[in-house]
């Protein structure tokens, strides 16, 4: 049972008659000759460290090797819980939790990149979120993961996950991809709804580049982090609210890859353009010639 593409993905779907996430935990054992009890394993203990990574920071943060961030998610924690905080409790949350992965990636903790490392705040930040304001099992934030690996799947076979290849459109863009899908099915979307919020986003976040400060993947990648989170949720709720994406998801992953390759090399994570190249940027990393 195997997919090379959306349309391939949906049409077993309603093969099968099941979601998304179903398709891809009966592809993982299969494909890799094993059990579900072990590929559910796999994934439980991928659950848990994304939980870790986006909990630790908030009761003790740190500082990353880069010295650009460290602390943001527990002064957005405190935040909210002085009652000033305006995105609502779901937003919220999630891109508190966003933003405490990219704290552990940079200083070197243990995360899981979803699809990146520099992007691998987005899927744990959204799904946790989720799960705190509706209550939903671990059982089904599992489903949400195999949901977020299909189309990580997806996006990696037909395009890029690459910052240096395709920009952060393809990193943080992808990863919001995945966490909308994700979200939507665990909030009772089709398939079809899923794709077309994978779509959505990576809409609204075409051309985005890679411009990290320094050359490390802390500053923007964090904030983009947050932002990948807000973009996420806002494709979910157009998706569940029965808005028809007019593009497929095959196509626009196709768009995505081709807008990437005509992005400016200095602006594909070389640290040569953008945010990078800044008066403030090159004064705060102290990596700039």
């Amino acid at each position: 049972m195997d997919f090379k593409n959306a349309n391939e993905l949906l049409a077993l779907c309603r093969q099968e008659g099941c979601p998304i996430s179903e398709i891809m935990r009966r592809r993982e054992c299969i494909l890799g000759e094993t059990t579900p009890d072990t590929v559910k394993r796999r994934m439980a203990k991928a659950l848990s460290i994304m939980r870790s990574s986006a909990t630790i920071p908030l009761e003790n943060p740190g500082r990353s090797m880069g010295g650009l961030i460290g602390g943001e998610a527990k002064h957005l924690a405190s935040h909210a819980g002085k009652k000033k905080d305006i995105c609502g409790p779901v937003l919220q949350k999630a891109i508190t939790y966003a933003m405490a992965v990219l704290e552990v990636n940079a200083s070197m903790g243990l995360i899981v990149a979803a699809p990146t490392a520099g992007s691998s705040g987005v899927v744990p930040g959204l799904l946790l979120a989720l799960q705190e304001h509706y209550h939903i099992s671990d059982d089904r934030l599992l489903d949400g993961l195999f949901n977020a690996g299909a189309v990580g799947y997806l996006a990696m076979r037909n395009a890029t996950v690459a910052g240096a290849v395709g920009g952060c459109q393809a990193e943080v863009g992808v990863a919001a991809a995945m966490a909308a899908s994700a979200a939507v099915e665990l909030m009772g979307g089709t398939p079809e709804e899923c794709l077309g919020a994978a779509s959505t986003v990576l809409m609204n976040m075409l051309g985005l580049v890679c411009d990290p400060v320094g050359g490390l993947v802390e500053y923007p990648c964090q904030n983009r982090n947050a932002a990948g989170v807000a973009n996420a949720l806002v494709a979910a709720e157009i998706a569940l609210s029965g808005i028809r994406q007019l593009i497929p998801f095959d196509e626009m992953l196709a768009v995505m890859y081709q807008v990437g390759r005509h992005i400016p090399a200095e602006l594909r994570e070389t640290a040569l353009g953008g945010c990078a190249v800044t008066p403030s940027a090159c004064q705060r990393c102290g990596h700039c010639g």
